[in-house]
């Protein structure tokens, strides 16, 4: 078969770069989730060869914990007996830096550290100062009271006598830092003195007293290397695999990961866990939806309605017994038994009992439920806002007089919001390696599959095309009628003033007849004896360079004064089956002109249109 239209050269370029894509294109498909996935193993497993153990060491995400604070109005009505109207001041922002200690490998597959936690104070995003003035219930007398409840007569007539001598009262005024990171008090320091040890705190009072310049207890969790499956899941916490604060061996288990990273390669039916030393237990997250942040497509989990929910709602929190109405978690027997009580922030989702309790209060979904929006891919938090609420249950005991009339109420003390989203470089840097790269690769893929497919009809089209033009035997000259048969006349649309020169059709018009053998009229320009032709017929007569210069030559001899500037032809075609021949041609030549005429814009070659006027 002569390979004619486009060339055998450039039909065999264009299906290898077909084959070539579409290979390359499949193996693609198949090997890219896989090299992705070994890389996204490689990076979240603790190693410190791997480019994220810094990371993981020490976090470089910004968090910030706000704090905001409930004011009582009205103290002298509630040691009558009254409703607590209270008013929610703040928030009180501190940023929160973490970083890994004593950090140690283990035989089997696991790490042991220390994080220890910094806050430091930000006022431009605060509203109001720690200087600020709070009137709070006072938790060294409601406290010691409530544990004095069930204690003899006389005791608690000693203990209100002491609360005198010292002015302790059921409420305090403190500074916002007084009540965050703890006060000194005469009391307190005599307490310490002659009975050490009694108080379960040094030198200072406060709710975060302890948590400051702290770590929150030593875990230990697994690596991945060895066993990819246990990947940070919490294996100890202190030396203990399970907790001893409850009542049941479930609510005791240590479940999930320390908080900070998950394992990868999540699905909506993935139950996101996590054990929080803070709340001394366990805390299971579920998911929400899908959506994004910043371009990073993530899971949004955020708390069932049952996670603070009592025993009688939730049978399997039966084990944080002893419980009141649901919505709120007993801290006593974690908290020194202390009347503490966890809860989303404005007893969100909790009984309405405890809202109608106080006056003041507002929950809202968006303002108090909590979510963490993780990477599903690599298990990595984007953007996290856990938000709590710290209350205290209280009521009059009778013998301790700084009480007075006060009604039972959980009270509430404060509540606090930590947040952290990743920003800026570690932002850019997590974009780029592990979104925007795979989903190029992922194009990619489908872009060379499209490409191969496209090159491959291209050239079994043309081989289609090749196959149903005729081939010009090598050697072969075209037929040519006798002059006698010639039209006296020149064809209809044959440019005035033109001359007919009849010859034997050279080889080059053989085959650009060949290779148009469709068109019924054909015009050429040909200036400096170069043919401008479509590059199919370009190609063909490039083949035949030699009778092309032949040709010139026999022209040149036939008429040296004639100039030539343009040639025009029609072809006479024979029908063989369904294939159109071209049996011979006429051909055209200009007189001669001062200078060769310039081409006109309707001049095309290879165009079946009818022939220009000059």
């Amino acid at each position: 078969m002569a390979c004619k239209l486009g060339g055998c050269k450039t039909i065999v370029a264009v299906g290898l770069t077909g084959v070539l894509c579409t290979v390359l294109g499949g193996v693609m498909i198949f090997m890219v989730p896989q090299l992705i996935r070994d890389q996204i193993l490689q990076n979240v497993k603790i190693d410190p060869s791997t480019l994220s153990f810094e990371m993981w060491k020490e976090i470089p995400i910004p968090f910030y914990m706000s704090v905001y604070l409930f004011h009582v109005v009205n103290t002298e009505e509630v040691l009558k007996g009254k409703k607590p109207y209270i008013q929610e001041r703040g928030p009180y922002v501190y940023r929160e830096y973490r970083q890994k200690h004593n950090i140690t490998f283990h035989e089997n597959d696991t790490v042991s550290f220390l994080e220890y936690r910094t806050f430091v104070f930000q006022p431009h995003m605060s509203q109001g100062l720690e200087t600020d003035y709070i009137v709070m219930p006072n938790l060294l007398v409601l406290v010691s009271s409530m544990m004095m409840e069930h204690k003899p007569m006389s005791m608690k007539v000693l203990m209100s006598l002491s609360f005198s001598m010292f002015s302790q009262r059921a409420f305090m005024n403190r500074t916002v830092g007084e009540i965050m990171w703890g006060y000194r008090d005469p009391m307190i320091d005599m307490l310490n003195k002659y009975f050490p040890g009694m108080l379960p705190f040094k030198d200072k009072l406060g709710l975060f007293s302890e948590l400051n310049n702290s770590n929150s207890g030593l875990f230990t969790v697994f690596t991945g290397v060895k066993n990819f499956s246990k990947i940070h899941l919490v294996d100890k916490w202190n030396g203990k695999s399970k907790l001893n604060f409850w009542h049941s061996d479930q609510c005791n288990m240590i479940n999930g990961t320390s908080g900070q990273i998950w394992a990868p390669f999540m699905t909506p039916e993935y139950n996101l866990q996590f054990y929080s030393p803070e709340a001394c237990r366990s805390m299971n997250f579920e998911y929400e939806r899908s959506g994004d942040f910043k371009g990073i497509p993530t899971f949004r989990f955020v708390a069932p309605k049952t996670l603070f929910a009592n025993g009688s709602v939730y049978p399997p929190n039966e084990g944080f017994c002893p419980c009141m109405v649901s919505g709120i978690q007993n801290m006593s027997t974690c908290q020194f038994n202390a009347p503490l009580f966890l809860s989303h922030p404005h007893f969100y989702d909790a009984d309405p009992v405890l809202l109608d309790s106080v006056i003041g209060l507002h929950p809202s979904k968006e303002k108090h439920s909590l979510f963490l929006d993780v990477h599903p891919v690599t298990g990595i938090p984007m953007n996290c806002s856990v938000k709590m609420q710290l209350s205290l249950y209280m009521k009059s005991i009778p013998g301790i007089g700084q009480t007075g009339k006060i009604s039972p109420v959980v009270l509430p003390l404060l509540w606090f919001e930590e947040r952290g989203a990743m920003e800026g470089q570690t932002l850019t840097t997590f974009y780029n390696r592990l979104v925007l790269i795979p989903k190029l690769m992922q194009y990619l893929q489908y872009i060379l599959n499209a490409l191969g497919c496209l090159f491959i009809v291209i050239t079994l089209i043309l081989i289609i095309k090749n196959q149903r033009l005729p081939s010009a035997p090598s050697g072969a000259k075209p037929q040519i009628r006798p002059a006698s048969q010639l039209p006296d006349s020149p064809p209809p649309g044959r440019p005035p003033g033109w001359i007919a020169y009849r010859q034997q059709v050279p080889s080059d018009l053989f085959c650009l007849a060949s290779c148009m053998a469709r068109m019924s009229s054909f015009y050429m320009y040909n200036h400096g004896h170069t043919c401008l032709t479509c590059v199919s017929v370009s190609v063909c007569m490039r083949k035949r360079e030699r009778e092309r210069e032949r040709e010139r030559e026999r022209e040149r001899d036939l008429n040296s004064k004639t100039v030539k500037s343009g040639i025009w032809g029609r072809f006479y075609e024979s029908q063989s089956g369904s294939t159109l021949t071209p049996d011979f041609s006429e051909i055209y030549i200009s007189p001669g002109l001062s200078k060769p005429q310039a081409p006109k814009a309707s001049w095309r070659c290879c165009l079946p249109l009818p022939c220009p006027s000059p």
